[in-house]
């Protein structure tokens, strides 16, 4: 069957999702039989890392690709869906296992870290809005693994996907706002130590120690002054939410 239509297979999932899922072919018909849905996506994706998630445009891929923008809806029915598929392919295969002696926190934890790496690579990822449960096969992919790593535990099957959704929400943020500091470091051309030396020095002339007696604290244990290091955040957020998890599974024991 072809993609040409935008017609559900059976799914309600748009033309092109099932395409990525290998339940259609590709169009039959029409010029460029060398286009495929995955050139289109590579193309996107090579745009969005070159020039930021806001050069991605249909017409922009089919410049790319040396065909008309007209030709591209035979596959991919609107920009929507593309981002979609550009954030499957940015998310790529998750990380093998667990194995079969995994406790659940290491697991976990590396799922959350090999997700992060995910982002890392592809820093236009986090840009795209959420607007749908994950329907791509990466990203299924990728929820089988997370829930597979709280196989063992004595969570509900609907706890374990709060769980999954808590990390996986705290990742994408977490990297969202490193990503914003550190575009906002280049846009002025500081340094973190620069950066926080400077932040500190504002709040020192801002506050003082009958109003502001928690941030006076910070200040003096020069807390606010000097950066951490680049994983250090990551590290204190995520050892914090799996300890609330362990609470929980230790509790139902």
């Amino acid at each position: 069957m072809a993609t040409e239509d935008n017609g559900s297979g059976g799914t309600g999932l748009p033309a092109s999702i099932e395409a990525a899922w290998g339940l259609r072919e590709r169009p039959t018909k029409g010029p460029r039989p060398g286009l495929t849905l995955t050139r289109i996506v590579d193309a996107a994706v090579g745009i969005a890392t070159a020039d930021g998630l806001g050069a991605v445009s249909m017409s922009r891929v089919a410049a790319e690709l040396g065909v008309s923008t007209m030709s591209l809806y035979r596959y991919v029915s609107a920009k929507d869906e593309l981002l979609l598929l550009m954030e499957d392919a940015a998310y790529g295969s998750p990380p093998p296992g667990p194995e079969p002696d995994e406790d659940w926190r290491t697991g976990s934890a590396q799922w959350a870290w090999a997700l992060r790496a995910a982002f890392i690579r592809h820093p236009w990822a986090v840009r795209i809005p959420i607007s749908t449960p994950p329907a791509a096969p990466n990203s299924v992919a990728w929820m089988e693994r997370g829930l597979a790593c709280l196989r063992e535990t004595n969570l509900g099957e609907g706890e374990k996907i709060s769980v999954l959704m808590l990390v996986s929400g705290f990742v994408r943020n977490e990297a969202r706002l490193a990503f914003d500091l550190q575009a906002a470091a280049e846009r002025t051309g500081a340094g973190p130590e620069e950066s926080m030396a400077s932040w500190a020095q504002l709040l020192e002339r801002l506050t003082d120690a009958e109003r502001f007696p928690a941030v006076t604290a910070a200040l003096r244990a020069g807390e606010l002054s000097t950066p951490g290091g680049p994983d250090d955040e990551f590290i204190f957020g995520l050892d914090r939410i799996l300890d609330g998890v362990e609470a929980l599974i230790s509790a139902r024991s």
